[in-house]
């Protein structure tokens, strides 16, 4: 309804240019809005007034001409101008009786348009440290960003969907010596496990995998392990230098090519666990993207040089600093230090150096809450490459809290101590976790109450539309079991039958199904849906518990059953994209 609107809107501005009333140059899209209160039409626009100023014209004198050049159109009953130059819509009655037809005839690609055809965008969310199994706050961050993907996918945008491995650095060593140190004492060395390492139980099962293929072939003597190493933060030491010892003790005493073995067991059995975890939650990628590629492809170096070379790197201490301050940062940051080693910072730089290298129009990263702070000197990286950083879009996501039973769980990732995006799954299901997972808006705090999710009542938002799908679908079953023949072409009925207050209301809804979709996905906010979704839901179900539908009035029957077939179809749409099933029985 609303891009009709426009059109007519848009057809009338051009003939006023070409007639010369208003400026060719003044022009631009005129913004259609639903109006509040419906004594004030369906649809206002407050083109007339932005128009005033360069056309140099009163703004009523300008609506009345648009009124009078608005081309004649079924859709719309009568314009009215209100105020200081604001028109008025008011739709006819065949408007929304087109729409149900129109519904059903499109099907699956109701609400979708091309908006941004041509445009290539790259989405990169989750990307979690593959250290451990995914946890319930990796999980929203993987339910918002697929959404928000497959939302810019559906309003025409060519989408790249990645996942940005950490395949380098220091947790993946801290990693690796953990499952070393808990196979040495597979192999019966007695050992106090570094408070800095990783102690899950996943740890544990990976150590058994190279126990269990490679016997002691890795083993070394605990008292050789931990000779000269400093000490760890319960002894009084200093818990990161001793982690970091360890590291050094096992890349000596294994050498390179058997503490490879033992980081990319530990890294390839993580990565494969994620990948699974994650495929099963719905989220898939185009690209899983090596950060490790970045530095055997010269990627790093050569951002570094690009820095060098604009004049923002300087050394200090034995290290190469970018001078960030330059842009706003509270301080510069380190890129290459002191030994020689490029950061996980000059690696972040190299990477998105790397995407906007690869043709993408615009790129999303979707990052946890508590990398608020990294966000501008990415952005100050990118402005000191020569490259455009508004064309980076960061999107922040909360953690999730969970509560069962009214109390609080708490969590911690590296005791071990947390419940995985798996544990969830299997408890709610997938469908109410990515439904849960995307109703607030990503940068608000989210409270996800298990008892909640799990239950099967109209305060749970997820089973009260997914109800709302499966009850249409049950009067379908009943008209079979009574062998009731209906219209099945939507475009031969009668849609002037519905009359009922709740009719219209169910009707109206259906139409701004597009404009929702459109809204949720140009401003990256899947919770505009979840809550369009749910007020349709409710309209359906208000209107089943008042009206019956398998009626002996044949063309009001045929009327009815169209309309909560098209009700259906956009409940169905609404929860594809978010990922969620529509069960056809409850």
């Amino acid at each position: 309804m609303k891009t009709q609107i426009e059109q007519l809107v848009t057809a009338a501005l051009q003939q006023l240019a070409g007639d010369g009333f208003l400026p060719q140059e003044a022009l631009a899209s005129p913004k259609i809005e639903r109006t509040r209160d419906n004594r004030h039409g369906d649809f206002a626009t407050n083109v007339a007034m932005i128009l005033a100023k360069p056309a140099r014209k009163n703004p009523r004198e300008i609506a009345q001409a648009l009124l009078e050049a608005l081309p004649a159109s079924d859709l719309v009953e009568r314009c009215e101008i209100a105020g200081p130059g604001f028109i008025n819509f008011y739709l006819g009655p065949t408007a929304y009786h087109n729409l149900i037809p129109q519904i059903l005839n499109q099907g699956h690609g109701y609400g979708r348009s091309q908006l941004g055809a041509g445009k290539r965008v790259q989405v990169e969310y989750v990307s979690a440290n593959p250290t451990g199994p995914l946890h319930v706050g990796h999980g929203r961050g993987a339910a918002y960003g697929s959404v928000v993907a497959d939302l810019l996918a559906a309003v025409g945008y060519d989408v790249h969907r990645e996942y940005y491995v950490n395949d380098a650095g220091r947790q993946m060593d801290i990693l690796a010596t953990s499952v070393w140190l808990r196979y040495l004492e597979l192999c019966d060395e007695t050992l106090t496990f570094p408070a800095n390492g990783y102690k899950g139980d996943y740890v544990w099962d990976i150590a058994a995998t190279l126990h269990r293929d490679h016997a002691e072939a890795y083993k070394h003597a605990a008292e050789e392990v931990f000779d000269d190493i400093p000490a760890d933060e319960p002894a009084g030491g200093d818990k990161e230098a001793h982690i970091d010892a360890l590291i050094d003790r096992a890349k000596s005493l294994l050498g390179d090519n058997r503490y490879r073995f033992v980081f990319e067991l530990g890294l390839n059995t993580i990565l494969d666990d994620i990948r699974d975890d994650l495929s099963l939650f719905g989220v898939n990628y185009d690209q899983w993207y090596s950060e490790r590629s970045l530095t055997e492809s010269g990627a790093v170096n050569k951002a570094i040089e690009r820095l060098r070379g604009s004049g923002y790197l300087y050394e200090k201490s034995g290290a190469l600093w970018f001078r960030s301050t330059d842009f706003g940062d509270e301080k510069d940051r380190v890129v290459v230090r002191d030994n020689g080693q490029t950061t996980y910072f000059a690696s972040d730089i190299a990477y998105h150096m790397d995407k906007l290298e690869r043709g993408f129009e615009r790129v999303i990263d979707v990052w946890g809450a508590d990398h608020h702070g990294y966000v501008p000197r990415v952005k100050a990286a990118l402005q000191a490459l020569g490259d455009d950083p508004s064309k980076l879009d960061v999107l922040l996501v909360q953690f999730a809290i969970l509560y069962r039973g009214g109390e609080k769980i708490q969590m911690s990732t590296r005791s071990g101590q947390f419940v995985t995006l798996r544990e969830l799954r299997k408890e709610v299901g997938k469908d109410a976790a990515r439904f849960f997972y995307v109703m607030r808006k990503c940068e608000q705090h989210m409270d996800f109450d298990l008892d909640l999710a799990k239950s099967q009542s109209s305060d749970n938002p997820v089973y009260y539309v997914q109800y709302a799908h499966a009850r249409i679908c049950s009067v379908f079953d009943q008209a079979a079991e009574q062998r009731i023949a209906f219209e099945s072409d939507p475009n031969r009925v009668d849609y002037s039958k519905l009359t009922e207050a709740h009719e219209q209301s169910l009707i109206t809804n259906l139409s701004r199904y597009p404009e929702s979709l459109e809204a949720a996905a140009l401003n990256e906010e899947p919770h505009v849906l979840t809550h369009y979704l749910r007020e349709l839901a409710n309209d359906f179900h208000t209107y089943y518990n008042t009206h019956k539908f398998l009626i002996d009035d044949i063309g009001l029957r045929d009327a009815r059953l169209q309309l909560i077939l098209a009700t259906r179809q956009v409940l169905r749409n609404g929860l594809n994209l978010l990922g969620v099933n529509a069960p056809e029985k409850m």
